[in-house]
């Protein structure tokens, strides 16, 4: 059998010679085969060259999408962290604000009415859920929910401060004005000449109960309210003459008698050391003093026990 073969004609240099190469055909088949296969293998991986160059690219802007969450996440985490610290030092605020109406109590002698101001069971936040380098998907949420659950402990905890100090504000102004309405001052300057107490009557010489202090000097002197109140009674009476009676409130009443003259009207409030009368002689008197009174749920009491000056 004859094989194929093909002949090729080509100038051989600047001669005008024509030479002739003869070659099979199957040679030239596997040529062809070849520079195709050489042809493909070059566009794949061109090809390829190309997708992992891509590839490439889209990595690096993974990459940079990543890195910046993962800068959020620690910035987040960090916020976190400070929300965390002032949530204890909201704490703590609180707890020193207790402390300090439980001493407001003790000195007032103020008992405490409402119970516990509510801190007690809130714990503090582990600082190991605070670690900027833990995931945030193990400790996050849970961190979150109890820092939320801390929040709404302590605002349950101001408002039942605020109630608290509401009342305590409230004892503390009955005790101010307790003070204030409690008599503690001398009505004037003079010489004390009948004590409170049983004494011998200088107009019947008999023995007698003095509920007073009498309290001499000269006529005309300034006598002075021993407390806040209010004026329930300011005219003559027999026997005690001139007399003013305050009602102080809180069960206390105070009496001056024997006065010269009358400075102030029934009905009218009048603070301590404000000047009310001045002293005389009227009534049964032996000579130019006051009769003052202190008298405690009705029933009189040694004025000198409240007199601090």
């Amino acid at each position: 059998m004859m094989k194929k073969r093909i002949k090729i004609w080509f100038h051989a240099g600047s001669t005008s010679d024509i030479r002739e190469i003869t070659i099979h055909k199957a040679v030239l088949g596997m040529a062809g085969l070849l520079l195709i296969t050489v042809i493909a293998g070059a566009s794949y991986i061109g090809y390829d060259y190309y997708r992992l160059k891509n590839i490439s690219f889209n990595n690096i802007a993974l990459n940079e999408i990543v890195n910046k969450q993962n800068i959020e996440i620690k910035s987040q985490r960090s916020q976190v962290q400070n929300f965390a610290g002032k949530i204890e030092i909201l704490k703590n605020r609180v707890s020193k604000l207790s402390k300090f109406e439980d001493k407001v109590r003790l000195i007032a002698d103020i008992k405490q009415t409402s119970g516990s101001s509510g801190l007690i069971g809130i714990g503090g936040i582990p600082q190991d859920e605070l670690d900027l380098d833990i995931p945030l998907e193990e400790k996050h949420n849970t961190l979150i929910r109890e820092m939320h659950e801390q929040v709404a402990q302590i605002d349950n905890a101001a408002k039942i401060q605020a109630l608290d100090f509401t009342s305590l504000i409230e004892k503390l102004e009955q005790k101010r004005n307790l003070l204030a309405s409690t008599p503690s001052i001398r009505p004037v300057d003079g010489w004390i000449t009948s004590k409170f107490g049983y004494r011998t009557s200088p107009f019947t010489g008999r023995k007698e109960f003095h509920a007073g202090l009498d309290i001499a000097n000269k006529t005309g002197t300034k006598l002075i309210a021993t407390a806040n109140g209010r004026i329930s009674y300011a005219a003559r009476k027999m026997y005690i003459g001139n007399m003013i009676i305050i009602d102080h409130g809180f069960g206390r009443v105070t009496k001056y008698g024997h006065l010269e003259k009358i400075l102030v009207k029934r009905g009218q409030k009048v603070k301590r050391g404000d000047v009310i009368g001045l002293i005389g002689n009227t009534g049964r008197s032996t000579g130019p003093h006051v009769h003052y009174e202190v008298r405690i749920n009705g029933t009189p009491v040694n004025p000198l026990k409240y007199i601090l000056n």
